[in-house]
């Protein structure tokens, strides 16, 4: 009977064809040095509109005990992720990992280990960045400051590169929502983590599909989804909006009690100051609202518990 751990590769991949072939085998090569762990590669081809599926295709699939999960069109990382996770539930573990080999395949070995010493959680965290530009860097650096400080969750130079349990792969697929932040959510489900530290090398071929727009529109996305404080903004701004109007109104009801203000302007400034107050209220109470709303539209559970091992026994 065969005992061996079962672990799933999930790698999501679009517009690959140059880099695919090599990058599998490289993983190849490394996972075959792992005793004792069957290994299966699970390949989501998010909708490439090259020949990366006729590449996947010619590559002998018994050789290197791979699937393809083929979308039908771009539906992202994020989907090509809950997908691969979706479809590996039955493993004892799944990686994620990139396909343009910046995720490191020699660690995946001390990510077993890590793993099977306890760690639910094994996730790649970026030593050095790699050859970024002095923008990108910055826009990182700027939204992992903005993303702690909103959430409390501080995920500085983490990566999609993790290795999950069983456990956590069934906790974070039953999780309702449909816009996700895959980073964000394995740290929010609150499983023991264990971190491994790996310099970013340089990209083989290619250049990353990922435009500063595209990063910018996911930067917002993932705050917005663990965060309601935007909304409250406006409350903010109308008290300091209210604070001025008493100011600016004070001095204006001195002018006209001394009579230096010009004749009805006194009237107009405090009107306008007054609604225009009383609009940035009224918003900002629209939006405590919609923070509730925002909460309960997500559906995320209210708790996860950590379930004794010796109770299983």
């Amino acid at each position: 009977m065969n005992n061996n751990k079962k672990i799933t590769i999930v790698i999501p991949i679009f517009n690959e064809s140059a880099t695919i072939k090599h990058s599998l085998t490289v993983i190849h090569n490394e996972i075959k040095k792992i005793p004792h762990i069957d290994f299966n590669i699970l390949l989501v081809n998010d909708g490439s509109s090259d020949n990366t599926l006729d590449v996947l295709k010619e590559i002998p699939l018994s050789q290197l005990t791979m699937n393809i999960l083929n979308f039908t069109r771009n539906f992202g990382k994020e989907a090509a992720i809950y997908a691969g996770l979706e479809y590996s539930k039955q493993s004892d573990a799944v990686i994620v990992m990139d396909s343009d080999l910046q995720h490191p395949p020699f660690l995946i070995e001390k990510m077993i280990i890590f793993w099977l010493n306890g760690s639910e959680v094994v996730e790649g965290c970026k030593l050095t960045r790699g050859r970024e530009s002095l923008i990108s860097n910055l826009f990182a650096k700027s939204f992992y400051f903005v993303f702690k400080k909103l959430t409390h969750f501080d995920l500085k130079n983490h990566s999609d590169f993790k290795l999950l349990d069983r456990k956590v792969v069934i906790a974070y697929c039953a999780l309702p929502e449909r816009k996700r932040f895959f980073r964000g959510l394995i740290s929010w489900l609150g499983f023991s983590t264990t971190q491994i530290f790996f310099d970013v090398p340089e990209r083989q071929y290619g250049q990353s599909v990922w435009s500063r727009y595209k990063l910018f529109r996911f930067a917002l996305h993932a705050l917005t989804s663990f965060s309601s404080t935007p909304l409250h903004f406006i409350s903010l701004l109308g008290f300091l909006c209210f604070s001025l109007s008493i100011i600016i109104g004070g001095i204006a009801l001195y002018d006209k009690w001394n009579d230096q203000a010009v004749s009805g302007f006194t009237t107009v400034i405090l009107l306008i100051l007054i609604v225009g107050s009383l609009i940035m209220f009224g918003l900002g109470l629209i939006g405590i609202y919609l923070e509730q709303i925002f909460d309960e539209l997500k559906q995320r559970p209210l708790y996860i518990a950590q379930q004794d091992k010796d109770q299983n026994k």
